[in-house]
């Protein structure tokens, strides 16, 4: 099917983050997608935060970016903005690696009024970095990453991510 990547701002596996992550992913995989996972909290902190793209870690996290199909930005919302984490990857981008490929947001949050940070924050990030195909993405609550109500929001929204990607496959068979 296609390559996809879900970079991930979860500061943790258990973090409501980590469970919408691990959600999707298992979600996409099921759908017969190969997925990736780029644990942002994983790579080397002060080569990332120097853009040090000479390291091995960094270079390879921004050469999966540029392959995949699609990509899945999954953060937490702090304030009403994304991980500085998600942020610093994806400073590290060319100006349009997003071009071209279906792009997914998701977030969580401790509050509704965290929703703003999708189209206010997150949206402004991915439209710099060249993203032309942003598919409308999902905010869950942290209290209930693990509700049924969260499980069909993020199956439909893995859904339209899936359905977006068709397009792009056909171009490049």
């Amino acid at each position: 099917m296609s390559d996809l990547l879900i970079i991930s701002g979860a500061p943790s596996p258990a973090a409501p983050t980590g469970v919408v992550v691990s959600f999707v992913e298992e979600h996409l995989r099921a759908a017969g997608h190969r997925v990736s996972v780029l644990h942002v909290r994983s790579l080397p902190t002060l080569s990332l935060l120097t853009e040090d793209l000479r390291d091995p870690e960094i270079a390879g996290a921004v050469s999966g970016v540029l392959s995949a199909d699609g990509v899945v930005v999954a953060s937490p919302v702090y304030r009403a903005a994304y991980s500085g984490l998600v942020k610093a990857l994806l400073d590290l981008l060319p100006k349009k690696a997003l071009r071209g490929r279906a792009v997914l947001p998701l977030a969580t949050g401790g509050n509704q009024g965290f929703l703003v940070a999708m189209d206010y924050a997150l949206h402004p990030l991915l439209a710099a970095k060249g993203a032309d195909q942003v598919v409308r993405g999902e905010f869950v609550l942290d209290r209930n990453v693990d509700s049924p109500g969260a499980a069909a929001a993020l199956e439909a929204a893995a859904d339209r991510f899936t359905t977006a990607l068709t397009p792009r496959l056909r171009k490049v068979s």
